[in-house]
């Protein structure tokens, strides 16, 4: 399609030693004559971060493979080289879903609908962009694992004890007690902006952080979609005790909100 790719094949976001977040948005396609490329990338990334880009159909089947079983990934790809990749990696459990941005829908519909995670073909950029956001939206509730695994069954003692649910109560015991400073403020603002560089809609919003956070905010930082809940999900996920470190301070505010606001009576809830 022509309105894909910058003519290299190459990260536009973070490397993956850096990356905390499990969601991966690929782009393959050969044409890269593209005018509007820039728009188009930074409302991506404002869905998914990592955004990689491919316009060799085997160097993009061979990152795909090589990738976790734990990671996701979400693919575009133009009909010419969909009919090629897509029944090599249909069955990879790491690949979620797959749209097909093409001129022709029609044609490209008679091979693709054989095709489970083949979710939309599209020959407008916003269809393709709102699909893939109304998607992520079901997607990341039901893919991403719990932030923290406190239940796992490996690691436990002879006694019994689980060592994994032990460690994690000692830790967040000890972030709790620890005082943060100015200088893990800005360590993780730094680290932040270099995992968002580039998409300008997160570090807009690392700007406001970096500018706005008060402790009675935190709750309100937590579950705004942001940079802020997604790195800190991901990193007590990875257990990445240095961006847990860093983090200890927010984790703390929100810990004081949570007790601030806990309910004093039963309550009952309806499904």
């Amino acid at each position: 399609m022509a309105t894909a790719i910058s003519p290299n094949d190459s990260f536009y976001a973070a490397d993956d030693d850096m990356r905390l977040e499990v969601f991966c948005l690929i782009w393959l396609d050969a044409n890269s004559n593209a005018k509007d490329t820039r728009d188009t990338e930074q409302k991506l990334r404002s869905i998914i971060n990592h955004l990689k880009k491919f316009q060799d159909v085997k160097k993009c089947q061979k990152f795909i493979e090589e990738r976790s079983k734990n990671d996701r990934i979400t693919i575009i790809v133009s009909g010419q080289f969909g009919q090629e990749i897509v029944p090599a990696i249909h069955k990879l459990r790491q690949v979620i879903s797959i749209y097909v941005y093409c001129f022709d829908i029609v044609r490209n519909k008679q091979w693709s609908d054989k095709y489970t995670k083949v979710k939309g073909v599209v020959n407008k950029l916003d269809d393709l962009i709102t699909r893939i956001k109304a998607d992520y939206r079901i997607q990341k509730i039901v893919e991403e694992p719990l932030s923290i695994n406190i239940f796992t069954t490996g690691g436990s003692s002879t006694t019994g004890v689980n060592g994994q649910f032990v460690f994690s109560q000692v830790l967040i015991d000890c972030l709790l007690r620890l005082k943060p400073t100015k200088a893990d403020k800005k360590e993780l603002i730094d680290r932040c902006k270099q995992l968002y560089q580039g998409n300008q809609y997160e570090l807009s919003k690392i700007h406001d952080f970096r500018q706005e956070y008060s402790p009675e905010k935190a709750l309100w930082w937590y579950t705004r979609q942001s940079f802020f809940y997604k790195t800190l999900n991901a990193a007590l996920r990875k257990q990445n005790i240095h961006f847990i470190f860093l983090f200890r301070g927010f984790i703390s505010d929100i810990h004081r909100q949570l007790k601030a606001n806990l309910a004093e009576d039963t309550l009952r809830a309806y499904r």
